[in-house]
């Protein structure tokens, strides 16, 4: 039996991690002072080690750069308050028991308060105790309880807006998944932590009331106690008993205080710097030397009033004049060093001209970014520019989710633009331009915002939704109103992300379609040998893949894609042709990206006489060059306002089409309708269920 209790105690203090038992002992031991008599050595251990606790949660706050990185203070002002009200019922047993023995009898440290710290004058001790108590009740604690209230109101509020933003990031390839779930969580524990806050902070409050009561229920009993149970004169045990209790009360004020504080620090921390709350402080108030400056000319004008403390308003004036000269000699020295660092230009004469050669035809880029000066620190990394870090991550996730990697963004400076503006090419030609401010943010109206903003009213430059340029600091205040907030990098990668998404056939070019080849040959080389160039030029296997991508299919399945054309090409070379083979053969991925999962497919259809005469038309004419001229202004007319229903239910607007009409009414339709997803039947697997909402020329 003991063998077994041994191997027990083995297993559970051995294995065990420690850290796990360290709270519920701490809580135990707590709760335990309520109940259990404590010698006075043992109080001057505990108050103590409750002033050292209180010291360490300030020095945590002073040091946290974000208020997550401190998300258990809300446990601990539970804890903390709870330690120190058992210590006051801990210690009040003492004193009444054994307080008539001496300014001792309730510990060094109590004595030490009682005394030292008020002189021994009861009156003081009280007034003094007072006021701490008025300072953390009514000034710190109701303060900080106010800012995590608010903060936990507008935190909640602006959940959605937040939620929009990394949403939206995500779906412009700036952030992965595991980093859109790692955002979100952040979002809901700011809202757990302020929560929290608001609720611990009136453990606070409470704890500061119940030291008034206590002070006055201890002053009380020990005067009944010292004069009918030990016979002490009035005057005495008044003395005697309000000193201990005077000590006993500031020994657990003072770390209340301090917690207080601590608490008020980390709600009232703000900023998004990688910094903490010292280094700000620092920073921000003593760092523009302009401002020290004319703090020491007041104080210097008002240290050669008649009257007043001249040396003292002149010896700080000295001091901070002293600390704005060596502010601006350290900025001069910085910007010597910078200059110094910088490479020399040579100011020789003249340079004979060379010859032109081939070095200076310069090839056009694929994808290029040129961008106003002012935009110049988006794409500098050495100014802390992402711009170029989120062009790197939208290239990726192409690459991941449409299945070729795109040419590099080549990013160069452009003065003839605006200072603020941006534009975006494909092959030397503009596809798109827009404007961005850094520092400020783009807050867009996804159409259900609840009031308006001041700023610069514009577009966003990739959907054409309303928008509005607003300061930083009106950021939180955008998303509690329902907008999409972004900042100015943000909004150029977006809208470099869209471009490339909606030219993506103009992006695979005969290189990158070799190197897609090639890529797929490392695992399947028989597969590519036998197509290309034995059935296949390289030159219509890219064209089927550009038609892919007209149309937003990806090209993610490429074995499905190359085993299809090698089946169909001995019978036809037509791309066209391949192309309809190679959707039939992805049909089940085409419809899947249209309609998730088993869902029924609710689509829109042809009247059948208008498919006749469709075809008619396709026969006697190449695309829609056939079709009379009002036939084809109804057919647009109504698929448009088709589509439009669709998409007021919230369905796609799918187009479900005989495959020999498929091509022409795809081309035909996508200008007018670009939401439009035109879809053959033979594309349709057999397990799906359609469902025909609309049919389109019915009215004819």
């Amino acid at each position: 039996m003991n063998e077994t209790l041994a191997l027990t105690l083995s297993q559970v203090f051995g294995r065990a991690n420690l850290k796990a038992l360290a709270a519920p002992l701490l809580i135990i031991m707590i709760l335990a002072m309520m109940v259990l008599p404590l010698p006075p050595f043992a109080l001057d251990i505990l108050f103590t080690f409750n002033i050292a606790l209180a010291v360490m949660v300030l020095l945590v706050a002073l040091y946290t750069v974000k208020p997550l990185d401190f998300s258990v203070f809300p446990t601990v002002l539970l804890v903390t308050t709870l330690l120190r009200l058992s210590l006051n019922v801990a210690s009040t047993r003492v004193v009444l028991l054994h307080g008539h023995t001496g300014p001792d009898a309730a510990g060094k440290v109590i004595e030490a308060f009682g005394h030292f710290l008020v002189g021994g004058n009861y009156t003081v001790g009280i007034v003094v105790f007072i006021i701490l108590t008025v300072i953390n009740f009514v000034v710190i604690t109701k303060g900080a309880g106010r800012i995590a209230e608010v903060s936990a109101r507008f935190t909640l509020d602006a959940m959605p807006g937040k939620q929009m933003a990394i949403d939206a990031d995500l779906n412009a390839g700036l952030i992965g998944e595991d980093e859109a779930r790692k955002r979100r969580s952040t979002i809901a524990q700011e809202a757990d932590f302020y929560g929290s806050m608001d609720g611990a902070s009136k453990f606070v409050r409470g704890d500061a009331v119940a030291g008034i009561l206590i002070l006055f229920i201890n002053v009380i009993g020990g005067l009944l106690v010292g004069m009918f149970q030990h016979d002490m004169q009035a005057g005495l045990a008044a003395k005697t008993y309000t000193l201990l209790t005077i000590g006993d009360g500031l020994v657990a004020q003072i770390p209340a205080l301090i917690i207080s504080t601590a608490a008020g620090l980390v709600v009232t921390r703000v900023g998004d710097e990688d910094t903490d709350v010292g280094q700000q402080f620092i920073g921000q108030i003593f760092g523009n030397p302009a401002v020290l400056v004319l703090t020491a000319v007041i104080l210097g004008i008002l240290g050669i009033i008649p009257g007043m403390p001249h040396f003292v308003f002149l010896l700080l004036a000295a001091l901070i004049g002293w600390l704005a000269y060596w502010k601006l000699n350290a900025g001069e020295r910085e910007a010597a060093e910078v200059a110094a660092a910088a490479p020399a230009k040579a100011e020789a004469g003249p340079v004979e001209a060379t010859e032109a050669s081939w070095a200076d035809v310069a090839p056009v880029d694929v994808l290029g970014l040129e961008v106003g000066y002012r935009l110049i620190p988006l794409v500098d990394q050495g100014q802390d520019g992402d711009l170029l870090k989120r062009i790197r991550g939208l290239r990726k996730k192409f690459a991941q989710e449409i299945g070729f990697l795109s040419a590099p963004v080549h990013i160069r400076d452009n003065l003839e633009l605006r200072p603020n503006a941006y534009r975006i090419t494909l092959k030397g030609v503009e596809v798109g331009a827009g404007e961005a401010f850094p520092g400020m943010h783009l807050a867009i109206n996804p159409g259900r915002v609840s009031g308006p903003l001041p700023g610069t009213q514009t577009t966003d430059p990739a959907f054409g939704l309303p928008a509005v340029w607003v300061e930083a600091a009106l950021r939180d205040q955008a998303h509690v109103l329902g907008y999409t907030v972004v900042d100015a990098a943000t909004v150029v990668a977006t809208h470099l992300n869209h471009l490339i998404l909606s030219h993506a056939s103009e992006l695979l070019g005969r290189q990158e379609a070799q190197a897609l080849l090639d890529h797929i040959a490392k695992e399947a080389p028989k597969l590519v040998e036998d197509l290309v160039p034995k059935q296949l030029s390289l030159s219509a296997v890219q064209r089927v893949l550009q038609n892919l991508l007209d149309e937003g299919v990806n090209l993610r399945d490429m074995r499905t894609i190359i085993e299809t054309l090698a089946e169909h090409s001995t019978r036809t070379q037509d791309p066209l042709e391949l192309t309809a083979q190679v959707r039939m053969g992805l049909g089940r991925s085409i419809v899947q990206q249209i309609f998730p999962g088993n869902a029924e497919m609710q689509v829109m259809a042809l009247e059948p006489g208008l498919e006749r005469i469709l075809a008619q038309a396709m026969q006697g004419g190449d695309g829609g060059g056939g079709i009379e001229p009002g036939l084809a202004d109804t057919l647009l007319r109504e698929t448009a306002a088709a589509a439009q229903r669709q998409e007021d239910m919230g369905l796609p607007a799918v187009l479900l089409v005989p495959g020999h009409l498929r091509w022409l009414l795809s081309r035909f339709l996508r200008r007018s309708v670009p939401q439009l997803k035109v879809i053959a039947n033979a594309e349709v697997p057999d397990t799906r269920t359609i469902k025909v909402t609309t049919i389109i020329g019915a009215n004819r």
